[in-house]
């Protein structure tokens, strides 16, 4: 989008300081919202993995329009933002295996296995800036902001981490719902803006909305 677009929040963020490498890795709940709020706020270098496409079910929670079902997620999401701000993404209709990472690298799945085999691929790598860890069930939400270089960033995120096989099951009619994943999107580009603009940023985010209760840390 042309610079002048951003007029209204130059005193906030530029679109010089974003423009750094972001890779999304899932686009479901979290990863469609935050990449098109990404666009919006001025990152134009953004890059997409998913293999999944999109269900019926994925339409109360998720970024994409009824004429999208049966299309690959990343596909979809591609035209969108491009209708909405005419920025280009990159999609791959993939799931993310060992490809290279660099700038901003930000974490959207729902399994704690894939996202151990994430960090194992941003940890102590010296090309990734910043890693974000999206979480969230029902109407609690988690956020790790975590610098692959710190080792205090790492001890805190390392012990988030579990197998997948030790996570409480959820009911299916209780896992999502709208507000909670366009809360977790905005504070992620709240992040990626403080982290371009040189702000501190917080390690870790809970916030349960049933009870509007914030945690950080």
């Amino acid at each position: 989008m042309d610079a002048t677009v951003f007029h209204r929040q130059l005193d906030l963020v530029t679109p010089d300081a974003l423009r750094v490498p972001v890779t999304v890795i899932g686009v479901g709940g979290i990863g469609s919202f935050a990449v098109l709020a990404l666009a919006k706020m001025g990152c134009s270098d953004i890059t997409v993995y998913d293999d999944d496409s999109v269900e019926i079910r994925n339409l109360p929670n998720q970024y994409y329009k009824v004429a999208d079902v049966g299309r690959p997620k990343v596909a979809a999401l591609r035209n969108i933002v491009r209708d909405f701000t005419d920025t280009e993404i990159t999609a791959i209709n993939n799931k993310f295996a060992e490809q290279p990472l660099s700038g901003i690298v930000i974490s959207a799945v729902d399994s704690m296995d894939v996202r151990k085999a994430i960090w194992q691929r941003v940890r102590y790598n010296p090309k990734v800036r910043l890693y974000l860890d999206g979480r969230f069930g029902a109407e609690v939400l988690r956020l790790y902001s975590v610098n692959p270089l710190d080792p205090d960033d790492i001890r805190l995120y390392e012990d988030s981490l579990y197998p997948s096989s030790e996570a409480l099951p959820v009911r299916c009619t209780a896992k999502s719902i709208m507000y909670t994943v366009l809360a977790v999107s905005s504070l992620i580009s709240g992040q990626v803006k403080k982290h371009c603009m040189g702000e501190k940023y917080v390690r870790e985010i809970t916030f349960d909305l049933k009870l509007t209760h914030l945690m950080v840390a």
